[in-house]
């Protein structure tokens, strides 16, 4: 099961014990922020993205869209997201439970800057009712990203 594998990938931080098993789905943004009792721009949402043979991840604010323009000034592409039923293979973690821990080798991770506005944001972990808070440099840390990126709109007041 993902969330066996991310709470085995989190004990490299120490962090195992603090992933949150919730009684409800978390799938969703909006699931997740009742949940969790937290606004869903707080929700660090795991999305993913095919650069031709290639997946990548991009974490961003649950209030946040993928700008199309931004997106291709940096990868050189279109966005692309993963089909359904490609995401759990490609990536290592089904629909609802996506997060950047613990991830398929090869799959790169990047962190977007609508997160920034945050003392601490919530991402998955590795299931579809499951949840740890961190700060951005934990995130950082545990995701192991390449970048932070500029790639989203919508979230800027």
């Amino acid at each position: 099961m993902a969330i066996e594998k991310v709470r085995e990938y989190l004990k490299n931080f120490n962090a195992e014990n603090r992933i949150v098993e919730l009684d409800s789905s978390s799938a969703t943004v909006e699931l997740a922020a009742q949940a969790l009792g937290c606004e869903g721009k707080r929700i660090a949402k795991t999305l993913s993205f095919k650069i031709g043979e290639d997946c990548i991840l991009i974490v961003a604010a649950g209030d946040a869209k993928i700008d199309n323009h931004a997106y291709k000034e940096k990868f050189g592409v279109k966005a692309k997201m993963l089909c359904f039923d490609e995401v759990e293979d490609k990536i290592g973690h089904a629909v609802g439970g996506v997060c950047p821990f613990a991830v398929n080798d090869g799959v790169k991770v990047y962190l977007d800057e609508s997160l920034k506005r945050f003392e601490t944001v919530f991402p998955a972990c590795g299931s579809s009712n499951s949840a740890i808070e961190l700060n951005l440099a934990e995130l950082q840390e545990f995701s192991k990203c390449e970048c932070w990126v500029d790639v989203c709109k919508d979230w800027r007041e």
